[in-house]
């Protein structure tokens, strides 16, 4: 499961690693559920856009009427009616420069950041959609005439793909999310069928305890993500 997430790379820096014609936005550290966040789309994949993370499928009622979940299972991406079509048509990638997960201890649940080794950002591979409110009618009549509201704004939003842990993994959680190398990052993006990419591969991570205070998403700074005893 992926959860919460970090990214703070300097938006130059990242534009050049991933090929981005620019990118921009606001580092965060405690990236959580619901919040707007930098993700690449299949229909723009040399820009960096924006979306809420929780996938809110375009058939449903909305934001907050279903689960919005935050991860897809691999396993699961065809058959899952909330997924199904986001899979075959809309791709993302979701930059990182680590998540956490957490273990359980003696003293309650130990939260962990994991990053790739050396330090480089990274990305996990994703689902997105947008969901569009149906227009709904004033109801002035004759004092104003009737026509389509402006009720809610369409929601642009995301889901990150999860598959099974691979060796170094496994000792933190049961699920992990999909990390693309950079050379596949394409091929995911391009929609064609990408079965190996879902499979757990050993990507060079490396983990360390850190402080209890990422359980708030309120909390956001860059000492979450330094190691405590």
């Amino acid at each position: 499961m992926c959860g919460r997430y970090a990214l703070f790379t300097d938006p130059v820096d990242l534009a050049d690693e991933f090929g981005l014609e620019d990118a921009d936005y606001e580092e965060t550290y405690n990236a959580a559920p619901s919040e707007e966040l930098p993700v690449i789309l299949d229909e723009e994949p040399r820009a960096l856009s924006v979306a809420r993370w929780g996938l809110v499928p375009s058939w449903s009622d909305g934001p907050g009427s279903g689960p919005d979940p935050i991860n897809a299972r691999a396993e699961s991406l065809t058959e899952n009616r909330a997924f199904a079509d986001a899979y075959r048509n809309r791709r993302s990638l979701v930059p990182v420069d680590g998540f956490y997960e957490w273990v359980e201890t003696a003293d309650g649940k130990q939260p962990y950041f994991v990053s790739r080794e050396g330090g480089r950002p990274f990305l996990l591979a994703g689902l997105w959609e947008t969901w569009t409110p149906e227009q709904t009618q004033t109801g002035l009549g004759e004092f104003g005439g009737s026509g389509p509201s402006r009720d809610p704004e369409p929601v642009r939003s995301f889901t990150i793909v999860t598959t099974e842990p691979n060796d170094f993994l496994a000792d933190y959680h049961h699920r992990m999310a999909v990390i693309l190398e950079d050379a596949d990052a394409d091929r995911w993006l391009s929609g064609e069928t990408t079965s190996d990419l879902l499979e757990p591969r050993d990507v060079g991570l490396r983990a360390w305890p850190v402080s209890r205070e990422v359980n708030d998403p309120s909390n956001d700074r860059p000492a979450l993500v330094d190691v405590v005893n």
